[in-house]
């Protein structure tokens, strides 16, 4: 807020000092009773001078927009892991989860791959489940990333309760075709485009390392409810 704030003012710097400079200007040549020819000159000079910067504090203001402005988001930092992943899986969900947490916007994060919740970092949301909505199921089925640029605006927001109250934008990036990294931003229109290309970098480099650890451990595959029902409907379960 501070900086956003700073910003807008370096850029109404030379609105106002061109606009000082031609005020006086214009006093010394009322007030002065006789003009020399190098007076003249010089407050030719002066006037140009001023109305360039009045133009380029102009300028300024259509070629540098105001920086959408970022809000606290709303909940307690935390970190859950999943305690069953091997501890390779870990340390990449945690490398991962820090670099984005440190040089994107993102505030809070979510991992969530084949029916369960792998790994939530940053503000945490009130909900530790994740029930996929429209918009989840859409990311899900087609691969393909959501980027909600502005949270506020968007009905489907409800689905995102897992993610702190006062999100301004969230970002919905595919892991394969069964899972989806999960970002939320503090401040409306935030991620770039090069933002956007490393997230998809990252959660590729993610979707990989997932596929690899449940084709070693197949019985970390799924813990999604509709699984666990199966598996606890299975002959020969609990003996």
């Amino acid at each position: 807020m501070t900086t956003a704030k700073t910003s807008w003012e370096l850029r109404l710097l030379p609105i106002v000092v061109g606009s000082l400079g031609g005020t006086l200007l214009l006093l010394n040549r009322l007030l002065t009773p006789a003009l020399t020819e190098s007076q003249a000159r010089s407050d030719v000079i002066g006037v140009i001078l001023s109305a360039l910067l009045i133009l380029t504090g102009l300028l300024w203001q259509r070629v540098q927009p105001i920086p959408p402005e970022a809000v606290v988001l709303m909940g307690e930092e935390g970190f859950d892991l999943a305690e069953d992943l091997p501890e390779a899986v870990k340390t990449e969900l945690a490398w991962a989860s820090h670099l984005l947490l440190t040089n994107t916007v993102t505030r809070s994060l979510v991992v969530y791959y084949q029916g369960r919740v792998l790994l939530r970092r940053g503000v945490l949301g009130s909900q530790s489940d994740v029930t996929p909505g429209p918009i989840l199921k859409r990311v899900l089925e087609t691969g393909k990333a959501v980027y909600l640029v502005k949270l506020a605006i968007y009905p489907g927001r409800v689905e995102f309760g897992y993610l702190p109250e006062n999100t301004q934008g969230v970002i919905c990036q595919p892991l394969g075709q069964v899972g989806a990294l999960i970002l939320a931003a503090n401040a409306p229109r935030s991620y770039t485009k090069q933002d956007e290309a490393w997230v998809a970098g990252i959660a590729d480099k993610l979707g990989y390392t997932l596929e690899q650890m449940v084709t070693a451990s197949p019985e970390i595959e799924s813990d999604s409810p509709s699984e666990k029902q199966r598996k606890s409907s299975s002959p020969g379960c609990g003996e």
